[in-house]
Protein backbone atom coordinates (compact mmCIF):
# COMPACT_ATOMS: atom_id res chain seq x y z
CA UNK A 1 0.00 0.00 0.00
CA UNK A 2 2.44 2.05 0.89
CA UNK A 3 4.42 2.26 -2.38
CA UNK A 4 1.23 3.31 -4.66
CA UNK A 5 0.79 5.78 -2.43
CA UNK A 6 4.54 7.32 -2.90
CA UNK A 7 3.63 7.05 -6.70
CA UNK A 8 0.52 8.70 -6.01
CA UNK A 9 1.95 11.51 -4.50
CA UNK A 10 4.89 11.76 -7.22
CA UNK A 11 1.95 11.89 -9.74
CA UNK A 12 0.48 14.87 -8.10
CA UNK A 13 3.63 16.64 -8.64
CA UNK A 14 4.88 15.79 -4.75
CA UNK A 15 7.88 14.37 -3.61
CA UNK A 16 7.78 10.85 -2.38
CA UNK A 17 9.98 8.62 -1.12
CA UNK A 18 9.28 4.60 0.09
CA UNK A 19 10.89 2.78 2.55
CA UNK A 20 10.40 -0.94 2.23
CA UNK A 21 11.69 -4.16 1.44
CA UNK A 22 12.12 -6.07 -2.07
CA UNK A 23 13.64 -8.90 -2.65
CA UNK A 24 16.83 -9.54 -5.20
CA UNK A 25 14.97 -10.51 -7.88
CA UNK A 26 13.10 -10.16 -10.92
CA UNK A 27 9.81 -9.00 -9.52
CA UNK A 28 11.81 -6.95 -7.03
CA UNK A 29 13.91 -5.66 -10.05
CA UNK A 30 10.92 -4.73 -12.24
CA UNK A 31 8.82 -2.91 -8.98
CA UNK A 32 11.70 -0.79 -7.90
CA UNK A 33 12.51 0.54 -11.80
CA UNK A 34 8.56 1.43 -11.99
CA UNK A 35 8.76 3.26 -8.27
CA UNK A 36 12.29 4.84 -9.98
CA UNK A 37 9.99 5.66 -13.39
CA UNK A 38 7.45 8.11 -11.45
CA UNK A 39 10.11 9.36 -9.77
CA UNK A 40 9.61 8.24 -6.25
CA UNK A 41 13.14 8.32 -4.42
CA UNK A 42 13.95 4.68 -3.63
CA UNK A 43 17.26 5.60 -1.32
CA UNK A 44 15.28 3.44 1.93
CA UNK A 45 14.90 0.14 0.04
CA UNK A 46 16.28 -2.64 1.67
CA UNK A 47 16.91 -6.01 -0.23
CA UNK A 48 17.52 -9.24 0.03
CA UNK A 49 17.84 -12.92 -1.35
CA UNK A 50 14.09 -13.51 0.44
CA UNK A 51 11.54 -13.15 -2.23
CA UNK A 52 9.75 -10.11 -3.26
CA UNK A 53 6.51 -10.05 -1.65
CA UNK A 54 3.59 -10.67 -4.14
CA UNK A 55 -0.40 -10.15 -4.25
CA UNK A 56 -2.06 -11.85 -7.13
CA UNK A 57 -5.61 -9.84 -7.56
CA UNK A 58 -8.51 -11.12 -9.01
CA UNK A 59 -11.07 -8.19 -10.32
CA UNK A 60 -15.08 -9.27 -10.26
CA UNK A 61 -17.54 -7.54 -12.07
CA UNK A 62 -18.48 -3.55 -10.73
CA UNK A 63 -14.80 -3.32 -9.72
CA UNK A 64 -14.46 -5.40 -5.86
CA UNK A 65 -11.52 -7.41 -5.98
CA UNK A 66 -10.00 -10.25 -3.96
CA UNK A 67 -6.51 -10.45 -3.64
CA UNK A 68 -3.88 -13.25 -2.15
CA UNK A 69 -1.24 -12.24 -0.98
CA UNK A 70 2.70 -14.07 -0.13
CA UNK A 71 5.12 -12.95 1.70
CA UNK A 72 8.74 -15.13 2.09
CA UNK A 73 10.75 -12.43 4.02
CA UNK A 74 10.50 -11.70 7.48
CA UNK A 75 9.57 -8.16 8.63
CA UNK A 76 12.68 -5.91 8.94
CA UNK A 77 14.24 -5.17 11.98
CA UNK A 78 14.12 -1.96 13.44
CA UNK A 79 17.57 -1.05 12.96
CA UNK A 80 17.49 -2.05 9.15
CA UNK A 81 17.55 1.62 7.81
CA UNK A 82 18.96 4.70 8.58
CA UNK A 83 15.98 7.65 8.72
CA UNK A 84 18.51 10.09 9.87
CA UNK A 85 18.74 12.13 6.55
CA UNK A 86 14.95 11.98 6.57
CA UNK A 87 12.76 15.18 7.05
CA UNK A 88 9.65 14.57 5.88
CA UNK A 89 6.42 16.64 6.20
CA UNK A 90 4.45 13.97 6.26
CA UNK A 91 4.91 10.35 6.92
CA UNK A 92 2.71 7.72 6.15
CA UNK A 93 2.35 4.13 7.54
CA UNK A 94 1.03 0.97 6.07
CA UNK A 95 1.49 -1.44 8.87
CA UNK A 96 3.40 -3.66 6.86
CA UNK A 97 6.55 -3.35 8.50
CA UNK A 98 5.59 -3.22 12.56
CA UNK A 99 9.36 -3.11 13.86
CA UNK A 100 10.56 -0.75 11.30
CA UNK A 101 7.46 1.67 11.85
CA UNK A 102 8.44 2.47 15.27
CA UNK A 103 11.40 3.52 14.74
CA UNK A 104 10.21 6.07 11.99
CA UNK A 105 7.34 7.02 14.03
CA UNK A 106 10.10 8.25 16.64
CA UNK A 107 11.98 9.88 14.29
CA UNK A 108 8.90 11.35 12.53
CA UNK A 109 7.81 12.85 16.02
CA UNK A 110 11.32 14.54 16.76
CA UNK A 111 11.43 15.85 13.27
CA UNK A 112 7.99 17.19 13.63
CA UNK A 113 6.47 15.48 10.59
CA UNK A 114 3.15 14.66 10.82
CA UNK A 115 2.18 10.86 10.88
CA UNK A 116 -0.68 9.28 8.98
CA UNK A 117 -1.70 5.70 9.23
CA UNK A 118 -3.18 3.69 6.66
CA UNK A 119 -5.25 0.71 8.28
CA UNK A 120 -6.98 -1.42 5.95
CA UNK A 121 -6.81 -4.20 8.48
CA UNK A 122 -6.60 -5.36 12.35
CA UNK A 123 -3.07 -7.16 11.93
CA UNK A 124 -0.03 -6.43 14.53
CA UNK A 125 1.63 -2.93 12.72
CA UNK A 126 -1.91 -1.46 12.63
CA UNK A 127 -2.74 -2.39 16.33
CA UNK A 128 0.64 -1.10 17.28
CA UNK A 129 0.60 2.66 15.24
CA UNK A 130 -3.30 3.56 15.34
CA UNK A 131 -2.94 5.43 19.27
CA UNK A 132 0.48 6.80 18.28
CA UNK A 133 -0.30 8.30 14.13
CA UNK A 134 -1.60 11.82 14.46
CA UNK A 135 -4.47 10.86 11.69
CA UNK A 136 -5.74 7.58 11.63
CA UNK A 137 -7.55 7.09 8.13
CA UNK A 138 -9.35 3.19 8.40
CA UNK A 139 -11.07 1.00 6.04
CA UNK A 140 -14.81 -0.26 7.39
CA UNK A 141 -13.50 -3.19 7.81
CA UNK A 142 -10.84 -2.05 10.41
CA UNK A 143 -13.08 0.28 11.88
CA UNK A 144 -15.77 -2.61 12.54
CA UNK A 145 -13.37 -5.60 13.51
CA UNK A 146 -11.05 -2.80 15.58
CA UNK A 147 -14.02 -1.33 17.71
CA UNK A 148 -16.14 -5.24 17.21
CA UNK A 149 -19.25 -2.53 16.51
CA UNK A 150 -21.61 -3.83 13.54
CA UNK A 151 -22.34 0.24 12.86
CA UNK A 152 -20.06 2.09 11.54
CA UNK A 153 -21.41 5.30 13.08
CA UNK A 154 -20.80 3.57 16.59
CA UNK A 155 -17.36 2.26 15.26
CA UNK A 156 -16.10 6.19 14.50
CA UNK A 157 -17.40 6.80 17.77
CA UNK A 158 -14.95 4.15 19.49
CA UNK A 159 -12.22 5.07 17.09
CA UNK A 160 -11.93 8.68 18.12
CA UNK A 161 -11.37 7.74 21.90
CA UNK A 162 -8.24 5.60 20.36
CA UNK A 163 -7.02 8.52 18.37
CA UNK A 164 -8.70 12.09 17.87
CA UNK A 165 -8.31 12.82 14.41
CA UNK A 166 -10.20 9.80 12.37
CA UNK A 167 -11.56 9.07 8.61
CA UNK A 168 -13.02 6.13 7.35
CA UNK A 169 -13.30 5.45 4.28
CA UNK A 170 -16.47 3.13 2.88
CA UNK A 171 -15.85 2.84 -0.66
CA UNK A 172 -18.86 3.87 -2.83
CA UNK A 173 -20.32 4.44 0.26
CA UNK A 174 -18.34 7.74 0.85
CA UNK A 175 -16.76 8.58 4.31
CA UNK A 176 -17.17 9.28 7.60
CA UNK A 177 -14.35 11.57 9.48
CA UNK A 178 -14.43 12.99 13.14
CA UNK A 179 -11.21 15.55 14.62
CA UNK A 180 -11.34 17.40 17.36
CA UNK A 181 -13.17 20.36 15.25
CA UNK A 182 -16.29 18.10 14.22
CA UNK A 183 -17.38 15.28 12.05
CA UNK A 184 -18.94 14.72 8.64
CA UNK A 185 -19.70 12.21 6.26
CA UNK A 186 -18.69 12.99 2.03
CA UNK A 187 -20.64 11.13 -0.82
CA UNK A 188 -18.57 8.97 -3.18
CA UNK A 189 -18.37 10.72 -6.63
CA UNK A 190 -20.30 9.05 -9.13
CA UNK A 191 -18.24 6.22 -11.31
CA UNK A 192 -18.05 3.69 -13.30
CA UNK A 193 -15.42 1.12 -11.00
CA UNK A 194 -13.95 -1.58 -13.33
CA UNK A 195 -11.42 -2.07 -10.65
CA UNK A 196 -11.10 -0.78 -6.52
CA UNK A 197 -7.95 -2.16 -6.52
CA UNK A 198 -5.46 0.62 -5.07
CA UNK A 199 -8.52 2.98 -4.49
CA UNK A 200 -7.31 3.24 -0.44
CA UNK A 201 -3.57 3.68 -1.29
CA UNK A 202 -4.80 6.69 -3.78
CA UNK A 203 -6.82 8.23 -1.23
CA UNK A 204 -3.76 7.69 1.55
CA UNK A 205 -1.40 8.80 -0.47
CA UNK A 206 -3.47 11.98 -2.01
CA UNK A 207 -4.73 12.48 1.50
CA UNK A 208 -0.93 12.87 2.95
CA UNK A 209 0.38 15.24 0.20
CA UNK A 210 -2.98 16.99 1.02
CA UNK A 211 -1.67 17.39 5.08
CA UNK A 212 2.21 18.42 3.16
CA UNK A 213 0.68 21.40 1.64
CA UNK A 214 -1.49 22.63 4.17
CA UNK A 215 -4.44 22.39 2.72
CA UNK A 216 -8.10 22.91 4.18
CA UNK A 217 -9.73 20.06 6.06
CA UNK A 218 -12.73 20.07 3.20
CA UNK A 219 -10.23 20.31 -0.04
CA UNK A 220 -8.49 17.26 1.45
CA UNK A 221 -11.15 15.02 1.59
CA UNK A 222 -12.51 15.81 -1.39
CA UNK A 223 -9.42 16.08 -3.27
CA UNK A 224 -8.59 12.29 -1.47
CA UNK A 225 -11.72 11.23 -2.81
CA UNK A 226 -11.56 12.41 -5.83
CA UNK A 227 -7.86 10.79 -6.60
CA UNK A 228 -9.45 7.14 -5.34
CA UNK A 229 -12.34 7.48 -7.53
CA UNK A 230 -10.18 8.22 -11.08
CA UNK A 231 -8.11 4.96 -9.51
CA UNK A 232 -11.04 2.87 -9.91
CA UNK A 233 -11.42 3.96 -13.17
CA UNK A 234 -9.33 1.81 -14.77
CA UNK A 235 -7.48 -1.71 -14.52
CA UNK A 236 -4.51 -2.65 -12.31
CA UNK A 237 -3.92 -0.33 -8.72
CA UNK A 238 -1.02 1.67 -10.45
CA UNK A 239 -1.88 1.56 -14.05
CA UNK A 240 -5.39 3.73 -12.63
CA UNK A 241 -3.01 6.26 -10.31
CA UNK A 242 -4.28 9.93 -11.95
CA UNK A 243 -2.35 12.73 -12.57
CA UNK A 244 -2.85 16.51 -11.02
CA UNK A 245 -4.28 17.52 -14.15
CA UNK A 246 -6.41 14.64 -14.19
CA UNK A 247 -7.80 14.97 -11.09
CA UNK A 248 -8.42 18.78 -11.29
CA UNK A 249 -10.53 18.09 -14.13
CA UNK A 250 -12.40 15.48 -12.81
CA UNK A 251 -13.24 17.95 -9.67
CA UNK A 252 -14.64 20.99 -11.67
CA UNK A 253 -16.87 18.04 -13.60
CA UNK A 254 -18.08 17.09 -10.19
CA UNK A 255 -18.40 20.73 -8.59
CA UNK A 256 -21.90 19.29 -7.35
CA UNK A 257 -20.70 16.54 -4.90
Amino acid sequence: PAANAAVVVARLEGTAAYAGYLGADVFGDRHLAELQADRVITDFIVRDSPATPLSVVLAKPGGERVLVNYRAAAPLPADSIDFAPVRAKVMLFDGHEPELSLIALQHAKVHGSQTVLDAGSVHRGTLALADQVDYLVCSEKFALDFTGETDVNAALSKLVECNPNVVITMGAKGLLWQTPLGQGRLSAYPIDAVDTTGAGDAFHGAFALCLAQEKAWPETLRFSSAVAALTCTKMGARSGLPDRAGVIKFLVENLSI
